[in-house]
């Protein structure tokens, strides 16, 4: 990416994570939309677009300075791909169930998500790790036998969110666009696209405990979309596109913890086994992607400092304190306390800059001496 990642890696994995609690939170309250207020959900992925736009363009002013930092094409692509699969996910429920979906669309998508970043961003991933992650998924939500009313259209439709969303988060992952303006344009995109379909579907709630449903919403337009998505896509930008994707299988945990402590669902022991492999897999990406990212930056501050100090070897002129210049290899004046001669050592420039343990490159100027200072 050709942005500067500023974000800490933790903070990234952090951002990522929270995000994804919040998505499923926010299918959690969908779900009660869906049974009380008399919405779609097409709908309800409507009105959630539209209260991530309201909010994020109230904040921009506030947040942002400058003109929007993301190209108009980008802006569609991505939106149209956030429409794509928020709502093929909903659907896809419907038609399926959720276990089923669940599992199809959240452990695809990693997948995807996996040889996407191999082929065309040249990220390597451990194979053991994503396997064990996809494993833990299966357990913690196969337990339930509900299936919808047709369950082959649903997991076809799961695939297509699947791919929408291995899109979007590799897209995110390559460009340079920032990542709160990525967020405000995808909403407001994806708000057009979904408009007429969810006045098609039902754009109203149903009149009984409207104040609920507008409540509902509003939750659903702040937290785990307009927060969640701003978030996710700032993680992005210092986390690999495929440790984000498992990272975000925290959406499931968060479902599955809502069921067991808001509605009672019993946790059966496979569950729990599967909880934990998932988690397990989170907090070894966790290490791993700090470590990558901790020698990521050191190998950039390696670069800057070997470029600088082969530039100063390099110099055809240096200046004693009296401004007098001299060229490389001339002698210094006795007793005048400057120093004239240009027998740079880049490698203990690098040291200066860089400290112990630094990886330098010496850069040998003709006619110079490059060894230790005497």
């Amino acid at each position: 990416m050709a942005q500067t990642r500023a974000l800490p890696v933790r903070w990234g994995l952090f951002f990522i994570a929270f995000a994804a609690a919040s998505w499923g939170v926010g299918g959690f309250v969908a779900a009660i939309l869906y049974r009380h207020s008399g919405l779609g959900p097409i709908a309800v992925t409507c009105w959630r677009y539209l209260g991530g736009l309201a909010l994020l363009a109230a904040l921009r002013p506030l947040l942002k300075k400058g003109k929007f930092h993301a190209k108009p094409r980008w802006l569609i692509v991505n939106g149209l791909g956030m429409a794509l699969y928020q709502t093929a996910y909903y659907v896809a429920i419907d038609l399926a169930g959720v276990a089923i979906v669940t599992v199809v669309t959240l452990g695809s998508g990693p997948v995807l998500i996996a040889i996407g970043a191999r082929l065309f961003l040249g990220e390597r991933f451990g194979l053991m790790t994503l396997g064990v992650s996809l494993v833990g998924l299966v357990l913690l939500v196969t337990q339930s036998g509900a299936v919808g009313r047709h369950p082959l259209a649903g997991i076809a439709v799961a695939l297509v969110s699947a791919a929408g969303y291995a899109a979007v988060t590799l897209l995110n992952r390559a460009s340079d666009a920032d990542a709160f303006d990525s967020a405000l344009g995808g909403f407001a995109v994806g708000a057009v696209v979904l408009l007429p379909l969810a006045a098609a579907e039902g754009l109203l709630p149903a009149r009984d405990g409207l104040a609920g449903t507008i409540g509902l919403l509003v939750f659903l337009g702040v937290v785990p979309t307009a927060l969640a998505y701003a978030m996710f896509f700032s993680g992005l930008t210092v986390v690999r596109a495929t440790t984000a994707s498992v990272v975000a299988l925290v959406e499931p945990l968060a479902a599955v913890a809502l069921g067991v402590l808001v509605l009672h669902e019993p946790l059966t022991p496979w569950s729990a086994l599967g909880a934990l492999l998932l988690l397990s897999a989170v907090v070894a990406l966790t290490r791993t992607e700090k470590d990558h990212g901790d020698e990521r930056r050191r190998r950039t501050t390696a670069a800057t400092a070997n470029a600088a100090a082969a530039a100063a070897a390099t110099s055809p002129h240096t200046h004693n304190r009296d401004g007098a210049g001299c060229g490389a290899g001339a002698a210094t004046a006795a007793g005048d306390g400057g120093v004239c001669a240009v027998r740079a050592s880049t490698t203990d420039s690098a040291r200066a800059v860089l400290g112990d343990g630094a990886v330098t490159t010496t850069v040998q100027v003709p006619g110079v001496s490059t060894g230790p200072e005497e």
